[in-house]
């Protein structure tokens, strides 16, 4: 038996941490979410370049593709390999068949210089037609200076901003210094640590997995009004298995909780893109329906169709060979990893 769905979103990936798996230990365990940040993610991101993040973007696109995702909403951040890191994502993500939206994480980590270089790297491949939304890391890494700017582009060029907001404790602040500049094209990553009336617009864009896994705590997404989607944040592109969290961990604070719930979430992923819709997954089973899903192991995809091509069929992907795909990602890993 086999059913039929559009393909799946992924709306808050980090392509570039497919190459952080198997990296070396930091040089002191993290004990709060401020040390994992500073001890793991900010050093991985200011050892990429350029062909580090070719590599990560192809294999993440062929694990999503694997997963029967069609679509990611990226994030990125290379501090030291900022110029043309969007083109090169999209390019990689194109060749295998995967669509993407980037973004390119605008932060005052790395002095006002840096914030400018991530903002042109914003405005030129938006500008040059690449499709994607104005980044900013979180408004506790950024000057007011630096957070209007980026509005302030988004809005010229007609797009929307990704950031993280109040992931941690840490950013609890942002929501009051956001306000006034958020706008319902925005997408709001985490919003963990958001007050129930916090008064931003946008998508709240729901992590589950990551949450659970730097301990910051359940976002509970169920208390917003404005839209929810589901990511990942940079641990995989298996939306199946996305949704199936976020069921049961809402399910523990409500014992009326519905898988139909989290299915919406996940469906809010085609309202933000929309080309998805016209994608066309063949699952392993049928039905495809919340319920189904929320208890059944093993769906996989058999095949995957975006924007009318075959992409992916018994079991491979069609336009790159994933066996190779994984060699130079695991050659790229073993460069970074020798950088930390």
């Amino acid at each position: 038996m086999t059913a039929t769905t559009p393909g799946l979103v992924c709306v808050h990936h980090h392509l570039y941490s497919a190459l952080a798996r198997g990296m070396p230990a930091p040089p002191k365990v993290p004990t709060c979410f401020q040390e994992i940040l500073e001890q793991i993610w900010w050093r991985l991101d200011c050892a990429l370049d350029l062909e580090m993040i070719r590599w990560s973007a192809m294999l993440g696109a062929l694990e999503a593709l694997e997963q029967g995702t069609t679509a990611i909403v990226d994030h990125h951040e290379s501090p030291h390999a900022i110029e043309g890191s969007l083109e090169v994502i999209a390019a990689a993500c194109a060749e295998v068949g995967v669509r993407v939206v980037c973004a390119y994480g605008v932060t005052d980590r790395h002095g006002p210089e840096g914030a400018r270089r991530g903002l042109e790297e914003n405005r030129y491949f938006l500008e040059a037609g690449g499709r994607g939304l104005v980044g900013v890391h979180a408004a506790f890494t950024c000057r007011e200076e630096t957070l209007e700017a980026a509005a302030g582009l988004a809005a010229d060029l007609g797009v929307g901003v990704h950031i993280h907001v109040a992931e941690g404790e840490g950013d609890v602040a942002a929501a009051d210094r956001l306000a006034g500049l958020t706008r319902d094209d925005w997408l709001l990553a985490h919003g963990v640590h958001l007050p129930d009336d916090h008064r931003l617009r946008g998508t709240v864009l729901h992590n589950p997995r990551s949450n659970l896994n730097n301990a910051v705590g359940y976002a509970d997404p169920r208390r917003f009004s404005q839209p929810v989607a589901l990511g990942t944040d940079g641990i995989g592109g298996n939306m199946i298995e996305e949704f199936r969290l976020a069921y049961v961990l809402h399910r523990s604070v409500d014992v009326t909780a519905t898988p139909d719930t989290a299915w919406r979430w996940l469906e809010t992923g085609w309202d933000l893109v929309p080309e998805a819709r016209e994608d066309r997954v063949t699952w392993s089973y049928e039905p495809m329906d919340p319920w189904h899903i929320a208890f059944t192991p093993g769906i996989r995809p058999l095949r995957v169709e975006v924007d009318g091509e075959v992409v992916f069929e018994e079991g491979r992907p069609t336009r790159v060979d994933a066996a190779e795909v994984r060699t130079k990602a695991k050659e790229q890993a073993a460069r970074l990893h020798a950088r930390l």
